[in-house]
């Protein structure tokens, strides 16, 4: 099966996120979206605009080509290959990506997460890196009964290259996604229409009352899976869909399901009068200039595409042997190799192409394959009741098990059974493909998504975050599983209005790795409030934002926040302040930046930062002062 389901479900994933602003329903095709009272829509950002805006975002030197994302008229780039620099991208971190991803090659622990892979990583129009590791092609089998692989001779082995084809698995309900909004944007399928209401058959089980919604955001109640392809007709396949039971009521929960997209691929096809594979052909990849993205490749492109897995009982539902160059999945198989969950072919530039067009708001080149309000719903949370489970139409969104640092509210993207995955973050226009066999020889050997996480911290580090003032600002880092404290020197306070301010720019993992300030008047630490603002649009000075707990988490919007604390519980004593960041030993954001820190007892200013000589007297443990 596809679903590449790791880390749905598990607790340290499905952590509360802060629910974002909401926009108006969304005019598409002629008609007004009933998206319902209960959704809390959020906008994707304008991925240009928040690349170049303020101090403190990352944003991009004069040199560098972050395109202009979404941005309403304005130019949309076309990708090129580049240098970091080009990009807004530091070298180094890029140059980490590529050996953290080398490091799977190896056993890790027991085996090889894949036999290689393809990483491609951009900003903008700019491909900073495209890289290939390990081999396409490197066991002839599996020898289940010590556990090893059996290896090709040396000279059949076939090497990673830039243009290697992929079985895409599930990031193939992406296209099958896309092809359906173009279909709302249209008018002839309706969002909150039921199933039912295109494919009367659907409604056997229980299940008349899904909507097409729900498909698209695995809320329907389908269980993971079926063993479809053990009915040989497609007459009996369909019957057992029709039949299947909702494993939970229509609504009530987030069960990630291969089903909807099946489901979802039945309608387009009775729609359209096309089949899906003709659709994808028509509607996306033609039109893009996608030309090695397609079900079912033909042999002639064989020696280009990477191995899978040695199919076989009982690890697989079909005794097939090596797969390589026909789909994996055995569900899609039994469909012909075209389904609406897995079965799409593709190499790892295509899929930039994709993010690049999402990322324009739609818009390749010269090819519109959906508006900007048809892109927004892809990367609006419609499920914003099921906090941990963030998804648009097809795509996740603030995932950080595979997205990692990547992650943010705005973050889309999706993984695959096979090893693949693909991260778009808006909020800094950058783009992430990681493409690998990891099933290579057999799926047993891969668990988690490590390489993925690993890639995503190193491209999220890869963009700066420049000082909000002077030349570098304090940073925690990036480790998981640490502390990292960041203390001032012993103060003596006199008056009652004394006060710490700062800037302050944070992106944690929510409610799991937290910053903290704290204080110390000789006995233990405790936390110490204090209140955060953002400048507004315009230079407005929105309302501070209270943190009576002292402490931040989640996601700050990549932008530099001032911060005051009222320090006047600590008058006539001596005070020693730190700032303390704690992350748990899963999953980590971009991490935290301080700068400009200021202790102000009354009229006096009793410790300044950017002065040499306090700066000086500050204890950092884990902190680093960084230029980035």
């Amino acid at each position: 099966m596809t679903g590449d389901t790791q880390g749905h479900g598990r607790t340290s994933e499905n952590t509360p996120r802060t629910a974002g602003s909401g926009i108006a329903r969304r005019r598409l095709g002629g008609g007004i979206l009933a998206l319902g009272g209960a959704l809390a829509l959020t906008p994707i950002p304008l991925a240009g605009a928040a690349a170049r805006s303020g101090p403190g975002t990352g944003a991009r030197d004069d040199a560098a080509d972050t395109g202009a994302g979404m941005e309403s008229g304005a130019h949309r780039p076309t990708l090129r290959r580049g240098s970091a620099a080009r990009a807004g991208l530091l070298q180094d971190p890029l140059d980490q990506l590529v050996r953290d991803a080398e490091a799977y090659l190896a056993d890790s622990p027991t085996h090889p997460w894949y036999a290689g892979a393809v990483l491609l990583a951009g900003r903008g129009g700019t491909v900073a890196l495209h890289r290939p590791i390990g081999k396409a092609v490197r066991y002839a089998a599996y020898d289940e009964k010590t556990d090893t692989g059996v290896e090709f001779p040396a000279e059949q082995q076939i090497a990673m290259a830039e243009d290697t084809v992929f079985d895409l698995a599930s990031i193939s309900k992406l296209f099958t996604s896309l092809l359906a909004v173009q279909q709302i944007e249209r008018g002839t399928l309706e969002l909150e229409a039921t199933v039912a209401s295109y494919l009367p058959d659907f409604a056997g089980g229980g299940k008349q009352d899904i909507t097409v919604r729900q498909l698209l955001t695995h809320t329907s109640g389908f269980r993971s899976w079926i063993p479809l392809y053990q009915e040989p007709t497609r007459e009996g396949k369909l019957r057992m869909l029709w039949e299947e039971v909702p494993a939970s009521t229509p609504g009530s929960a987030y069960l990630y399901s291969d089903l909807n997209l099946i489901s979802l691929q039945l309608i387009l096809e009775h729609l359209t009068g096309r089949t899906l594979d003709v659709l994808l052909r028509e509607e996306i990849t033609a039109p893009l200039g996608m030309h090695r993205t397609r079900y079912n490749p033909p042999a002639s492109w064989k020696p280009k595409i990477a191995a899978t897995e040695d199919a076989r009982l009982p690890w697989s539902g079909l005794e097939r042997g090596l797969v390589w160059g026909e789909v994996h999945d055995e569900n899609a198989f039994g469909f012909g190799g075209v389904a609406g969950h897995a079965g799409v072919f593709s190499c790892a530039w295509d899929l930039a192409v994709l993010a690049r067009t999402l990322l324009n708001g739609g818009v390749y080149g010269r090819s519109r394959i959906l508006s900007e309000d048809a892109v927004d719903l892809l990367f609006t949370d419609f499920n914003t009741a099921f906090p941990g489970d963030e998804h648009g139409l097809g795509f996740e969104l603030y995932q950080h098990w595979y997205m990692g640092a990547m992650a943010t509210p705005r973050s889309a993207g999706h993984t695959g059974f096979t090893g693949t995955s693909l991260v778009l973050d808006p909020s800094t226009d950058t783009f992430l493909i990681v493409l690998g066999n990891s099933v290579h020889p057999v799926r047993s050997w891969r668990s988690g998504s490590a390489p993925r996480v690993a890639t995503a911290n190193q491209l999220a580090r890869a963009v700066p975050v420049r000082p909000e003032r002077g030349r570098d600002a304090w940073f925690s880092g990036m480790a998981s599983a640490s502390t990292a404290t960041l203390t001032l020197p012993a103060l003596r306070l006199a008056s009652a209005r004394a006060r710490l301010e700062c800037a302050l720019w944070w992106d944690t993992e929510p409610g799991s790795d937290a910053l903290v300030l704290e204080a110390s008047a000789g006995q233990e630490w405790q936390p110490v409030p204090f209140t955060t603002t953002v400048r507004g649009p315009g230079h407005h000075r929105p309302e501070p934002r209270p943190h009576p707990e002292g402490q931040v988490s989640g996601w700050s919007g990549r932008v530099w926040h001032r911060l005051e604390a009222d320090l006047s519980a600590w008058r006539g004593r001596s005070v020693r302040l730190r700032w303390r960041y704690t992350t748990d030993q899963l999953y980590v954001g971009r991490g935290a930046y301080v700068d400009s820190l200021r202790v102000r007892d009354g009229g006096d200013t009793v410790f300044d930062s950017t002065t040499p000589r306090d700066a000086g007297r500050i204890g950092a443990t884990g902190w680093v002062l960084s230029a980035d």
